[in-house]
């Protein structure tokens, strides 16, 4: 049975990267409990009592590890991702995977070198049934070719449990580099592109502000050889919302579009990932929770073939690469009222 460890236990996602390894058949002999959120770890021990707390250099070290979890501080991802390439072993990333393109191009440069597995896990595509089954309506024909997508990605704020580095720029890169690299991935992957141009992008701060500076909007216009893309993401999410956001996906083709309503259908059908199919054979819902997911599964047999079935290796990098130049190019709004909460 293959192991893994969990180093970096700074942000929730660890629990669902921890579980679908776990689910995927391989075996989780020790956590990290070094974190900058006490919270995070506490829920970590509480969801996975049976996972022993071990340094996080025995860990590296240990050869018996094949695998390294992280979600980290954005900003020490990737150093941590090219300690453990370095020892051997293959990498499962929290999003962002990077946060400069210094660091992108030495995770590269450690990927060629050792030959491991450097793969980010987009949450809002692997963690979704019904993003897996609108992937699989579109290599069907359902909708022809895919003209366009619209990614709509509001999250909530929480700003009383975020941990001191979710307000500091430099520590997550940004809003683009950070929840838009999610959207970035869906456009490629949704009309077959291996690469795109970022041909637009802006950041700013409406109402009032948690910290200066604080982006809670951006937006993203991309194009490819084959389609064009458009990004909106927020930290708007009202809290009568009963998700943490209404994330959707609008899928335009030659012969028909798929909306997704990620998470919630809002004063509609009850729970998450509900599909809408229009084309030539007319409209229909498709209700896709409990669909079964297939990135860890697959990322586990990557582990064991040495192949590239969950993510191609240069998908990871294009999407990292595109989310960081939309950061850096973006035009910064300066908006009235936005300023830090008294």
């Amino acid at each position: 049975m293959a192991r893994f460890a969990a180093v970096g236990l700074d942000h929730r996602h660890v629990y669902d990267m921890t579980q679908g390894l776990l689910s995927a058949g391989m075996a989780c002999v020790g956590h990290c409990p070094e974190t900058t959120d006490p919270r995070v770890l506490a829920g970590f021990r509480k969801r996975f009592p049976g996972v022993p707390a071990v340094g996080r250099e025995r860990l590296l070290d240990d050869p018996s590890v094949g695998v390294v979890v992280t979600a980290a501080v954005p900003r020490d991802r990737a150093a941590l991702a090219i300690a453990a390439m370095r020892r051997g072993k293959d990498v499962m990333v929290d999003k962002p995977g990077v946060t400069t393109l210094a660091q992108l191009a030495e995770v590269e440069r450690a990927v060629a070198e050792t030959g491991r597995i450097w793969s980010v896990c987009f949450s809002e595509r692997f963690l979704v049934p019904s993003v897996e089954v609108a992937l699989e309506l579109v290599a069907a024909g359902e909708v022809g070719a895919v003209a366009q997508t619209v990614n709509l990605a509001p999250h909530r704020l929480n700003a009383t449990i975020r941990p001191a580095w979710f307000f500091d720029p430099s520590a997550h890169g940004g809003i683009l580099c950070d929840i838009g690299s999610h959207q970035i991935d869906q456009f490629l992957v949704f009309t077959g592109s291996r690469d795109a141009q970022v041909v637009s992008s802006t950041v700013a701060g409406f109402g009032e502000l948690p910290s200066p500076g604080f982006e809670n909007f951006g937006e993203i216009v991309l194009r490819s050889e084959r389609a064009a893309g458009y990004v909106r993401v927020d930290w708007f999410t009202p809290d009568g919302m009963p998700v943490w956001g209404d994330g959707r996906l609008i899928v335009l083709g030659t012969e028909g579009t798929i909306e997704l309503r990620k998470y919630v259908d809002v004063e509609g059908r009850p729970g998450p990932d509900h599909l809408f199919l229009a084309n030539a054979t007319g409209t229909r819902h498709i209700d896709c929770a409990g669909r079964p997911l297939t990135y860890f599964r697959a990322f586990a047999a990557d582990v064991a073939n040495r192949s590239e079935t969950a993510m191609r290796q240069d998908h990871a990098f294009a999407v990292c690469r595109l989310a960081l130049e939309a950061q850096a190019r973006a035009r910064r709004v300066t908006l009235p009222g936005g300023r830090p909460a008294a």
